[in-house]
C-alpha cells in the first residue's frame, strides 16, 4: 500500500512538471466523454425512454378470452404456475354488472371476480380481514359508482353485496377492461369458469414461447371459444428498434475511442521521446523497467480520471440545461471505465518503448 501511494504521489509530480501535456491529455479525454454523452449518451437516453413506452403498452402482455362455453377454469393457474419465463399472472371471470348499494338506480359498472396469487400487483392488500367479501375499485369505477374515495360498499345485479375496501392500482395490461371492480378470490375452489386469463412474460422476446406453452396446458372443454391476443408483433418491433439504434450507439462509440485513443498515443510517444534524459537517468539510479511502465500508466490514469469526471459533469449539465434524456448511471458508468482503458491501452506502448531504452545512451541526450 506505501508502494502504491509513493507511485501515485510520484506520478503526480511528474504530471505537474509537464503542465501542458498534462492538460493537453485532460482535454483529450474529457472532450472524448463530453463528445461521447452527448451523442451516444443522448440516444441512449432516447432509447430509453422511446422502449420506455412502447413497454408500457404491454410488449409482455398475453390476453386469453373464453366464451362461456369454453370451460376454462381457475385450475388454469396451477398449470400455468409451472412454466419458466412468467412474471405474473392472473383470472378474472365474466363481468356482472353492479351499483352503489346506497344509489340501487345508479350508474352500473362491470364486476369481475379476480384470482391469482400475486394480486397486490394491482393494489389489492394480501391480509384482508374479509376475504372473498371486499371489492377494489379503480379510480374511473369508484367516480361512476359516486365513490370518490373508494370506500362504501356495491350490490351486483345478481344479488350480492361487497364492501368497497381501496382503490386498485390499474397497470397498461387492465387498462382494456377499464372501468374495473374486481372482488379477489383467495379460496376459489379451482372449478370457477375464467373468462379473461392475462399472462406476462419476463421478457418481450418471451413472448411467443410463453403464449404457446400457455396454451398447450389451457385445457379448455371447447378450444374454439378461445381467443388469444398477444403482444408479440409489438415485441419484435421494441426488438427492432433496440437493435437500430444500439447498433448506430456502439459504431460511433467505438470510432471515438479509437480517434482518441490514437491522438493519447501519440501525445505520449512525443512525451518519452522528450523525456528520454529523465527515463535513462531513473534506470541509471536503479529502476526497475516494470516501475518505468507503471509509474507513466499512474500518471496516465491520473490526468484520465480528471478528464474522465470533468467531462461527465459537463456533459450531464449540457443534457440538463437542454432537457434531453439522461443516459443512464451505468451508460456513464460504463463509458468512464472504457475512456480509463483506452488511454491505459494507448499509453502501454509508450511506457513500454520509454522502459527498454538503455540507461547509458539515454544519458548521452543533451
Amino acid at each position: 500500500m506505501t508502494g502504491l501511494a509513493a507511485l501515485l504521489r510520484e506520478a503526480a509530480a511528474t504530471a505537474r512538471s509537464q503542465p501542458v501535456a498534462s492538460v493537453l491529455t485532460i482535454l483529450m479525454i474529457s472532450g472524448m466523454v463530453l463528445t461521447v454523452m452527448l451523442t451516444t449518451g443522448r440516444t441512449v437516453g432516447a432509447e430509453q425512454q422511446v422502449l420506455g413506452s412502447i413497454d408500457t403498452a404491454g410488449t409482455r402482455s398475453i390476453t386469453i378470452r373464453a366464451e362461456q362455453a369454453a370451460g376454462l377454469t381457475v385450475d388454469v393457474l396451477d398449470r400455468v404456475a409451472h412454466i419458466d419465463g412468467i412474471e405474473w399472472v392472473g383470472a378474472f371471470s365474466a363481468a356482472t354488472d353492479a351499483t352503489n348499494t346506497l344509489i340501487p338506480d345508479g350508474a352500473r359498472v362491470p364486476v369481475r371476480y379476480a384470482y391469482g396469487h400475486h394480486l397486490d400487483r394491482l393494489g389489492i392488500s394480501a391480509q384482508s380481514p374479509l376475504p372473498g367479501e371486499e371489492a377494489y375499485a379503480s379510480p374511473i369505477s369508484a367516480a361512476q359508482l359516486g365513490l370518490p374515495d373508494a370506500t362504501g360498499s356495491i350490490t351486483l345485479t345478481t344479488g350480492p353485496s361487497y364492501t368497497v375496501a381501496g382503490s386498485l392500482d390499474v397497470p397498461d395490461f387492465l387498462t382494456g377492461l377499464q372501468p374495473v371492480t374486481l372482488i379477489p378470490r383467495p379460496t376459489a375452489t379451482g372449478t370457477e369458469p375464467v373468462a379473461i386469463l392475462i399472462v406476462i412474460a419476463d421478457r418481450p422476446d418471451l413472448v411467443a414461447p410463453v403464449s404457446d406453452a400457455v396454451l398447450s396446458v389451457l385445457a379448455p372443454t371447447d378450444a374454439t371459444k378461445i381467443t388469444v391476443h398477444t403482444s408479440e408483433t409489438l415485441a419484435q418491433l421494441r426488438a427492432l428498434i433496440q437493435a437500430k439504434l444500439g447498433s448506430f450507439s456502439r459504431g460511433l462509440v467505438l470510432a471515438v475511442l479509437a480517434l482518441t485513443g490514437t491522438l493519447v498515443a501519440i501525445l505520449l510517444t512525443g512525451l518519452v521521446l522528450m523525456r528520454r534524459k529523465d527515463h535513462g537517468r531513473r534506470r541509471a539510479l536503479g529502476a526497475t523497467r516494470t516501475l518505468i511502465v507503471a509509474l507513466l500508466l499512474a500518471q496516465t490514469s491520473i490526468l484520465a480520471t480528471i478528464g474522465i469526471l470533468t467531462g461527465t459533469i459537463a456533459s450531464t449539465a449540457i443534457l440538463l440545461t437542454s432537457a434531453d434524456p439522461l443516459p443512464g448511471a451505468g451508460f456513464t458508468a460504463a463509458l468512464g471505465i472504457l475512456a480509463l482503458t483506452t488511454a491505459l491501452v494507448a499509453a502501454l506502448a509508450p511506457a513500454i518503448i520509454a522502459s527498454h531504452r538503455e540507461p547509458i545512451r539515454e544519458l548521452r541526450v543533451p
